[in-house]
């Protein structure tokens, strides 16, 4: 490896952890909703074109996943439903369905930091993102602050068990 492709790749991960710590705190601004807390940005020449955190529960909405309103601004801003040449950063692996908003929107690239072992499409349940039968495949890159991603959605879920199992306890007591 050449000097300058070390510096590139050393450049490139300072990047990605600037733009995912922007993902995390909109990930936050999802907890302070009751969300899950997942948030995601749209990346293009080094600009936020778009940015979005999980808003389901809030607006009734089953789609309003983070990526997904991430892309629609990004598209949006730009005005153009294809992101060639951008990169998306999301706090959590996508779902198949975002997953699939992915390719047909031509990102480039995704970075995420937690691994979702139960719907992750970007390659650890699914790989979407890289089926060769789809006419678009994407770069990936994953665990950029993996440690802060993971913890957020952990922490996120045991306080919800636990209000859930006070209120069962309260609901008894009645």
């Amino acid at each position: 490896m050449t000097r300058n492709e070390s510096s590139t790749i050393i450049e490139q991960q300072a990047d990605d952890e600037k733009f995912m710590a922007v993902a995390i705190e909109l990930a936050k601004k999802a907890e302070s909703y009751d969300e899950i807390p997942v948030g995601a940005i749209v990346v293009s020449d080094g600009e936020i074109i778009g940015e979005g955190f999980n808003q389901s529960i809030m607006h009734n909405d089953p789609s309003a996943h983070a990526e997904m309103i991430a892309i629609r601004q990004a598209g949006k801003n730009i005005e153009n439903y294809r992101l060639l040449d951008c990169t998306l950063y999301v706090t959590l692996e996508p779902c198949p369905m975002c997953a699939g908003l992915l390719v047909h929107s031509r990102i480039k690239r995704i970075v995420f930091g937690a691994v979702d072992l139960k719907t992750g499409s970007a390659g650890s349940v699914f790989n979407i993102t890289n089926t060769e039968k789809l006419n678009h495949q994407i770069t990936v890159t994953t665990g950029v602050l993996a440690e802060k991603c993971s913890a957020l959605l952990s922490n996120f879920f045991k306080r919800r068990r636990k209000e859930k199992k006070a209120k069962k306890k309260q609901e008894k007591q009645l």
